[in-house]
């Protein structure tokens, strides 16, 4: 029986001497050094005494090492758990208790910390700096550089990704061998990858984003990858003529935006730019076909899915959309209450269906069953619609839904309007308890460097496009808006700080 994530990703480039990484430091790294690695790595892990099915959680900076423990644990058939380097020790404990992880995989300055917390359940731990330097690789230099791949079947467990938690206990998405490579063999056709592109790869591995769709689909490709620790302005700008393709969130872009240095000469050369994690606003995507004649390319994703929708390579790059469903997937927008399907142009909850949807929550049954349908499709918490030429909307998240006095209110359709407005660089707008109505809408502007929006007229232009209820009660001003390490506007921590402004 083969291993279909190792063979699909990894395998396949055994003996090639061409570089898989470009480092900051001007070194590369060949595919097949980086599968020694990995070997060596997984030998370790047979040494002390993991097995397949197994549980890794990785609290690691980005590094080829970092990476090479992927690619050891898809090749010795344990399950990857990447955990962001963020975490405290106290919210690290949660999710290497609850994930049953036999080995913790940590910074060496974190070993004393987890040290306790490994010991009181039993489970074995290994440091690994950024450097490439700890525990683990002090035990693999001395290992073979090969290893027995450990066969799998297609729907064995690949990888745990936790969700954020914003509305309770974080919850562990167990990904399939077939969830991640079918995805990333999808993407590889869909934005047209080969192993002539370079991708200047600038995003943690501790998230979808970064690993489960950069890294993937440079793998499968056969591309190489610009390997830089995180986003640095100055590193980008320096690297971007090597590169062909970038994949980042939207601040990524802005900050590119924010720099002189930023040209239409600079990024002539690049195939293709990429964002998501987080909503683009369309100003973005004005101002960046502007200055480089590139239009962004827009798709949407989740955790528990992988990629869902992507707008075209050939063909519009509409702004404020998602494009349209990839192949295989299927998305429909229904009707939270009922689960029926709604017509075109109505908003309702995205549910999708496809080989890329996880198969469930980790010993989580009920929530499994609340949000992944007996017929497949998985309820993912999305508000949108689809418009009349089948583009996708993403409207906002079912729990930001604002419901005022009865009348539900979609924040997305008020931020469109404030976003317009002069002196205005983003907003969020948010539900906040009020005696009267339940709850209420609030307005947060973040204003452009050196501008002082006019709150009272910006009111006066949503009074004069959308209806009463509607309105913001107020606009507050804000320097910037609370995001996690992904961009994502955290409104929760919004609801949280104004939850008693209209209180009587």
């Amino acid at each position: 029986m083969a291993n279909p994530l190792y063979d699909g990703l990894f395998g396949i480039h055994a003996g090639k001497t061409t570089p898989f990484l470009h480092l900051p430091d001007g070194q590369t790294v060949t595919h097949r050094d980086f599968l020694a690695t990995s070997a060596r790595i997984a030998n370790v892990t047979a040494q002390i005494g993991l097995v397949p099915g197994d549980r890794v959680a990785a609290q690691i900076e980005k590094s080829p090492e970092a990476l090479a423990l992927y690619a050891a644990c898809a090749q010795a058939g344990l399950i990857f758990l990447p955990l962001n380097t963020a975490y405290t020790t106290d919210e690290l404990s949660y999710f290497i208790e609850n994930s049953g992880a036999a080995l913790i995989v940590c910074d060496g300055k974190n070993q004393g910390s987890l040290g306790k917390l490994a010991g009181d359940l039993g489970t074995k731990i290994e440091s690994l700096n950024a450097d490439g330097s700890g525990s683990l690789m002090d035990k693999a230099k001395d290992m073979p550089d090969s290893f027995d791949t450990v066969a799998r079947r297609a729907d064995d467990l690949a990888a745990f990704l936790y969700t954020s938690g914003t509305t309770g206990r974080s919850k562990g998405a167990m990904l399939t061998q077939d969830n991640l490579l079918s995805n990333a063999r999808t993407l590889v056709t869909e934005w047209r990858f080969t192993a002539d592109d370079v991708l200047l790869h600038a995003l943690p591995i501790f998230h979808t984003h970064g690993l489960f769709v950069a890294t993937n689909i440079a793998l499968a490709a056969g591309s190489s990858m610009i390997f830089l620790p995180k986003f640095d302005l100055d590193q980008v700008i320096d690297r971007l003529p090597d590169a062909t393709s970038m994949m980042g969130v939207p601040t990524f872009y802005t900050r590119l935006l924010g720099d002189e240095r930023f040209t239409k000469d600079l990024a002539q050369h690049m195939r293709l730019f990429v964002s998501g994690s987080a909503p683009l606003l369309a100003e973005t995507h004005l101002q960046f076909e502007a200055r480089t004649g590139h239009r962004i390319l827009e798709r949407y994703g989740m955790t528990e899915t992988n990629m869902n929708t992507s707008n075209p390579y050939d063909g519009e790059r509409r702004a404020g959309t998602v494009g349209f469903p990839l192949p295989g997937v299927e998305l429909k927008v229904t009707n939270p209450d009922t689960g029926e399907t709604l017509p075109n142009g109505e908003v309702g909850q995205i549910e999708v269906r496809g080989p890329n949807v996880f198969k469930g929550y980790w010993q989580m049954p009920e929530k499994t069953a609340a949000e992944l349908r007996e017929d497949g499709f998985f309820i993912t918490g999305d508000l949108g619609k689809i418009d009349v030429d089948g583009y996708v909307h993403i409207v906002g998240r079912n729990k930001d839904l604002i419901i005022s006095g009865g009348y539900n209110i979609y924040p997305k359709e008020i931020e469109l309007v404030l976003d317009e407005q002069p002196g205005v660089l983003e907003s969020a707008v948010i539900g906040v308890p009020h005696p009267d109505f339940g709850e209420t809408v609030l307005g947060v502007i973040v204003p452009e460097n050196g501008a002082t929006p006019d709150t009272e007229a910006m009111l006066d232009a949503v009074s004069a496009s959308l209806a009463r209820f509607k309105h913001p009660r107020k606009l507050v001003v804000l320097d910037e808006l609370p995001r996690n390490t992904m961009g994502k506007v955290q409104k929760n921590v919004l609801r949280d700080q104004y939850q008693g402004m209209f209180s009587s």
